[in-house]
């Protein structure tokens, strides 16, 4: 059994297709899965990776910055400020994104544009690796 599995960000359609399962991460939730005949749910996602799973146990994931997860009826929707798939990632540039924002936070522990800006660069750096294995 699936369902229909949609990411949508301000740039329009990054992900449509079916799955077996999705998996996120909800802030002050954790991670959580989604299989077909979920009980309806919302909830706001954190910056980190989406797994989708697919009928065959191929995998796809995309790394997620932010936004809002819905499952209601066979339908699993993610909206996102930002949605990038492993192919998309500029690894070398999220490589320098977090040694500069380590650096800002080296300097100081509380600054939260660097803690933001060190959490996208792993997620990237993340789904980049994943992409490889």
């Amino acid at each position: 059994m699936t369902f229909q599995v949609e990411l949508v960000s301000p740039e329009g359609i990054a992900y449509s297709g079916e799955a077996e399962m999705v998996i996120a991460r909800t802030v002050g939730g954790g991670e959580i899965a989604f299989q077909p005949g979920h009980v309806p749910f919302i909830g706001v996602l954190a910056v980190w990776s989406v797994d989708v799973v697919h009928p065959d146990g191929g995998r796809d994931t995309l790394a997620v910055h932010r936004g809002f997860v819905q499952v209601a009826g066979t339908k699993v929707s993610i909206l996102s400020d930002v949605s990038e798939a492993a192919s998309e990632i500029d690894v070398d540039r999220a490589r320098v994104a977090k040694e500069v924002a380590e650096a800002a936070l080296g300097a100081d522990r509380d600054d939260e544009t660097a803690q933001e800006a060190l959490a996208r660069a792993d997620v990237r750096l993340k789904v980049a690796d994943s992409n490889t294995q």
